[in-house]
């Protein structure tokens, strides 16, 4: 049976582990590689976007990361060539809070941030810069 994880860690975001507790069923054994798959892409620099090409608030996401200076990964699931698109986005919306849109998801420094309203309350309430200084994304 597959058990997921979520840690709160103050105002640094959210940690997700994924433990496997026995021999999974098969679905429970692909939906534990999509996660393992999102971890891996996740971790992969210091400020990771996950959006689709014709979002407005990923674009949003985007711009401002950018405009503070950040270069950030960004997988635009509806464009992925190797495909699992669906199935990471899928993945994604089931480790935000209910109500949330599936896209944009951003993670700093391999941690979860959340969304496009995560995003803009961090900014906005001073501790986005932060966050991206501690995970090495900005060096000012």
């Amino acid at each position: 049976m597959m058990r997921m994880e979520v840690a709160e860690s103050g105002s640094t975001g959210v940690a997700v582990a994924v433990a496997d507790q026995s021999s999974p069923a098969p679905g429970e054994a692909a939906a534990m590689a999509v996660y393992e798959r999102v971890a891996r892409m996740a971790g992969g620099n210091a400020v990771v976007v996950f959006g689709a090409s014709g979002c407005c608030m990923c674009h949003v996401v985007k711009r401002l990361l950018l405009g503070l200076g950040v270069g950030p990964t960004v997988y635009e699931l509806d464009q992925l060539a190797e495909g699992g698109g669906r199935e990471i986005q899928a993945a994604l919306a089931r480790l935000l809070p209910p109500g949330q849109p599936p896209v944009p998801v951003v993670f700093v420094g391999g941690r979860l941030l959340g969304g496009v309203e995560k995003v803009m309350a961090c900014h906005i309430n001073g501790t986005l810069v932060p966050l991206l200084k501690q995970a090495g994304a900005l060096w000012l």
